[in-house]
């Protein structure tokens, strides 16, 4: 019988078919990811809790420090924790008005067992129920003349100041109120001044007129610098110097040529004669500032009081407490207290 045709074709095409799945790789899945390593979490890192009043002190603009130098007050990472606990419950100043201002003071201070000159930077307390002033005196040895100014006219301010927690509160239902002395003059723009104008800055400080007369006051002393190659510069005391005895005596030194003795003894009673002229008017109007006080800023002048506050000792900062004084300036004169 006749084999069927294409039987030993579709033998072969089978067996070319089965030999072929066998040599034949599988068909390539999606790729498999190598496992990788979880990240370990970093550690939380943590920093300390603001104190509450931690940025008062830098609330305070440092009066009379020279723009170029403002930056050196965070050379070191200062600490005003007693100025802080003298304003919290149970300190000195708790319950009060307190009118706030800063300066600083250059002093050569041990730094890691090297003598440096440092800004120290201090603070001051006034517990006053009403403003100390709204004046700035700029003075200085520098300037011939001292001038007293609205404290508006060099662009600073009494601000208030809130606590840290309180910030979302109203001012009046704090129970200590805080003023700090702000200057909204930026930096950025003193570039655009005259020199004259910056640099009266920097022999600004804060204005206060006693109610008992300064100390020089009553001062018979005048400062005498003579126009000569070179200056004569002294002293002269018109209730314990003699003109001509005085006067001798500058050219038996040598100072004072002979011919200038005349034109040199005109021009100290010159100078006598300003000087006397300045106290009047400035005992004169002291009066009548006194008298046109209200009677309750009057009683409140007469129980003012000055704090001063210097930096406390930490590790990160240079002990200053062999460099601390009382002085203020030559309107506040002396501090009530160190805290």
């Amino acid at each position: 019988m006749a084999r069927a045709r294409g039987k030993k074709r579709a033998a072969a095409a089978a067996a070319d078919a089965g030999g072929s799945s066998q040599t034949e790789p599988a068909a390539r899945g999606r790729p498999k990811r190598a496992r990788t390593e979880p990240k370990p979490k970093p550690e939380p890192e943590y920093f300390p809790e603001q104190r509450n009043l931690e940025d008062l002190w830098l609330s305070a603009f440092p009066i009379g420090t020279e723009w170029e130098n403002i930056d050196k007050i965070k050379e070191f990472n200062w600490n005003f924790e007693n100025l802080e606990k003298a304003l919290e419950e149970g300190g000195k100043l708790y319950g009060k008005t307190v009118y706030v201002f800063g300066s600083t003071e250059p002093q050569l201070l041990d730094v890691d067992g090297e003598s440096k000159i440092v800004l120290i930077p201090i603070v001051v307390a006034v517990d006053c129920p009403f403003p100390p002033s709204d004046k700035i005196g700029i003075n200085s040895v520098q300037r011939e003349n001292e001038e007293i100014v609205p404290m508006r006219a060099m662009k600073m301010a009494w601000v208030p100041y809130v606590p840290l927690k309180d910030r979302l509160s109203r001012m009046e239902s704090l129970k200590t109120k805080i003023f700090t002395l702000g200057c909204t003059q930026r930096r950025s723009a003193l570039k655009h001044l005259k020199t004259e104008r910056v640099k009266k800055f920097d022999y600004c400080m804060p204005y206060y007129m006693p109610l008992s007369p300064p100390e020089d006051e009553d001062d018979t002393v005048v400062n005498i610098m003579y126009p000569l190659e070179p200056p004569i510069v002294c002293d002269f005391d018109w209730e314990m110097d003699d003109y001509e005895d005085f006067i001798d005596e500058k050219v038996k030194d040598e100072v004072l040529p002979e011919d200038e003795k005349e034109k040199f003894k005109d021009f100290i009673k010159e100078r006598v004669r300003e000087r006397k002229r300045e106290l009047k008017q400035a005992k004169e109007a002291r009066k009548k500032a006194i008298d046109d006080l209200d009677p309750k800023l009057k009683e409140a002048m007469q129980n003012i009081r000055f704090y001063k506050f210097y930096p406390v000792k930490t590790k990160d900062t240079p002990d200053v407490s062999k460099v601390q004084a009382k002085y203020i300036n030559r309107y506040y004169r002396q501090a009530h207290e160190l805290l």
